[in-house]
């Protein structure tokens, strides 16, 4: 089965989920749901003629999925497609947002614009106010950012905005209480005040102190949180690879660095690269900005990009660097390890990450991989899920939870 014929049955499949209203043959219902997964006319073996509804829903599926298979079922090569004309594809958007669960019309969103080069139709308000948005959508707008006409950056705005704030409220919570409780633990205090006192921490460490016939314990010494908040404690430097493979995780780490930057005990340096280097720090108020400020696709070199990162650190010890890219370097490999070297000498937490994203396991350099986690800094992917305890790690200098399949 083709890739295309199989993303087909997938989303057939969970169409099919939703049985017609009133008694059914459960017989003529397989028959149905297969008829629905296969595609094509009723000559195809079921038997099963769609209408309705149904045929409505083959039919949006038949013009993504139906051409281009590489191969014809029966014989016969299907001929439907979704037109080259914005208005056919918005009514296709439309009745692909009728009959299909968000989730699904995403992935239906995305494989037109790779199977069938929608991209350019994306240029048009009219198609954007159209389409679900979600990161995949926002990675493409941004590819396409610098050939956009004036008339569709505001509406190409407002679907990122949208995006990036459904993002936030979504990590934004989790990742400021992991990060705060990280930032008091890396500065525990021994005389802290009544309501910093470590009382887990505290107990552990005065056991043997324990009076049996009081059955308590009187504690010598009291472990506390310091107050990370009263001043900086530590700073965190995102440098984020652009080009084109890592726009899921531009958006994410864009939207992490407006989060960090937005927690006094933090100072946060946002670095987006290419073979150039681009400094948007002063833009991590509004994540939207910093989208914007970036440019998908073009060269790598890593080296330059932590060159610069390098020259900004004025703490080292107290800063961690975070690395998103699949490490495909352009630059000077060896030189890029040395300042990878140079940087954990001095005391730097190096956290080197494939992918900031939901999309599995990525494609990415695997001699530079095992290069650098022969320096001590292990390159894995990570999902926006697990980054907030990635970063607690780093902050706190423990080993970081690396996923069993990284």
């Amino acid at each position: 089965m083709t890739t295309g014929t199989s993303n087909q049955a997938s989303q057939a499949g969970q169409a099919a989920q939703a049985d017609p209203a009133g008694p059914v043959d459960p017989a003529q219902e397989r028959l149905r749901r297969w008829r629905l997964v296969l595609g094509g006319e009723e000559a195809d073996g079921t038997g099963c003629r769609l209408s309705g509804q149904d045929a409505a829903m083959d039919g949006a599926l038949t013009a993504l999925y139906g051409k281009g298979d590489g191969q014809s079922r029966a014989g016969r090569d299907r001929s439907a497609g979704l037109g080259a004309s914005a208005p056919s594809v918005a009514r296709w958007l439309g009745d692909i947002r009728t009959y299909f669960p968000s989730s699904v019309v995403q992935v239906m969103q995305r494989d037109a614009i790779d199977r069938l080069g929608l991209s350019t139709l994306l240029l048009e308000p009219e198609m954007l106010e159209a389409v679900e948005a979600d990161v995949h959508l926002v990675g493409t707008l941004l590819s396409l950012n610098k050939a956009m006409p004036e008339t569709t950056k505001e509406t190409a705005r407002a679907v990122v905005r949208k995006v990036v704030e459904d993002l936030e409220k979504r990590l934004a919570t989790r990742t400021r209480a992991t990060l705060t409780g990280a930032l008091d633990r890396s500065a525990r205090i021994n005389r802290p005040r009544h309501h910093d006192i470590d009382w887990n921490r505290t107990i552990a460490a005065n056991l043997k102190h324990y009076l049996p016939e009081y059955r308590t314990i009187v504690p010598e010494r009291l472990v506390g949180y310091g107050r990370a908040s009263q001043s900086v404690k530590k700073e965190v430097v995102l440098c984020i690879d652009q080009s084109g493979s890592m726009a899921a995780s531009v958006v994410y780490a864009s939207v992490f660095g407006a989060v960090l930057a937005s927690m006094r005990s933090i100072t946060t340096r946002l670095v987006v690269f290419d073979t150039a280097v681009v400094d948007l720090t002063d833009q991590l108020d509004d994540p939207v900005d910093v989208l914007f400020g970036t440019q998908l696709g073009g060269g790598t070199d890593i080296n330059r990009a932590l060159a610069y990162c390098q020259s900004q650190i004025t703490r080292p010890a107290e800063t961690v660097v975070v690395l998103i890219s699949d490490l495909y370097e352009g630059g000077i490999r060896n030189e890029m390890l040395k300042r990878v070297a140079a940087m954990k000498a001095s005391g730097v937490q190096f956290v080197t990450l494939l992918a900031l994203s939901d999309e599995g396991a990525p494609a990415y350099d695997r001699e530079h991989a095992s290069a650098l986690a022969a320096l001590g800094a292990p390159a894995f992917a990570c999902t926006p899920d697990l980054f907030p305890d990635v970063m607690a790690a780093a902050i706190e200098k423990r080993p970081l939870p690396i996923p069993e399949t990284a």
